[in-house]
């Protein structure tokens, strides 16, 4: 039997969100469960993330988990066709019909007023989609903390760690960043670093979490903490250029945001959007 409720899940790369409503999108409840990008994770994994984000939802509204009329799964890491497979046996078990699209999909849907323009994700990973006025989209960034992930926490992390071990080697400037990350890990000297950052390793949101302390010493005025924001900022600005030209998206361009990274962080909202401006890009609304 097919229940007539509808399910709708955000998963991302630090937590995935679901909520259970009915057909005429009343939520009755909400779940919550860990990340959700099988590229850093693992299928079975990410599976493992559906099911008890769904669960709880189903056990907040006080209903019996069963399967539901239609679900609607925005994922990070979902771009390609090749990806959507790895999702479709899970979704044919739930529903009787659903959509899987990037986790940025919803956010343009959601954050711009017409369907159209730019959506920026700058969280753990970071991306760019975009949509014309014609329905034609384009994307840059989202290749992976690998490859890409220019501007997301995860890179933000990673460069502040990197000029951790460059401060200390006396090959570059000094940083309050040392004493705050060391303090957030509760390590006595740099060099535990190594251990601490290989011996797991560490996850991709743990380091994307010492954006926190980035944005805490560019504003006590840490000239490296500062260029570290300065150049995440452009990168996510690079992004977003490279999509309003290839979709030929005319000033102003609505603009969505998401991802903590970047809607927490002040330092870095005022470099991605004092570069744009320099770019020449006016987005206007920014949603989200």
């Amino acid at each position: 039997m097919v229940a007539d409720l509808i399910v709708g899940i955000d998963g991302g790369g630090s937590k995935t969100l679901a909520l259970l409503a009915d057909t005429a999108g009343q939520v009755l409840g909400r779940g919550h469960a860990g990340r959700s990008n099988y590229h850093a994770i693992g299928r079975e994994a990410a599976l493992v993330a559906l099911d008890t984000a769904l669960n709880a939802a189903f056990t907040a509204a006080q209903i019996e988990p069963q399967r539901v009329r239609a679900i609607g799964l925005g994922l990070a890491g979902v771009d390609r066709p090749i990806d959507r497979a790895v999702f479709e046996p899970w979704l044919a078990a739930h529903a009787t019909t659903g959509v899987i699209v990037s986790d940025a999909r919803l956010v343009l849907a959601a954050g711009t007023p017409d369907d159209w323009g730019v959506a920026v994700i700058g969280g753990t990973g970071s991306i760019v989609i975009g949509r014309d006025s014609a329905g034609r989209e384009g994307r840059s960034g989202g290749w992976g903390y690998l490859l890409g992930d220019e501007g997301s926490g995860f890179a933000i992390g990673l460069s502040a760690l990197r000029a951790i071990a460059r401060s200390v080697d006396r090959r570059g400037p000094h940083t309050r960043l040392t004493e705050m990350i060391l303090a957030h890990w509760a390590l006595s000297s740099p060099t535990q670093l190594i251990q601490q950052v290989y011996r797991t390793p560490v996850p991709t949101q743990a380091i994307a979490a010492l954006t926190q302390w980035v944005e805490a010493a560019a504003q006590q005025e840490d000239a490296v903490a500062q260029a570290i924001l300065t150049e995440a900022g452009r990168e996510l600005a690079l992004m977003v250029q490279a999509v309003v030209r290839r979709l030929d998206l005319a000033n102003p361009v609505p603009c969505a945001v998401a991802g903590g990274a970047l809607l927490n962080g002040a330092g870095l909202k005022r470099a991605w959007r004092t570069t744009s401006a320099t770019l020449g890009m006016q987005l206007d609304p920014i949603g989200l």
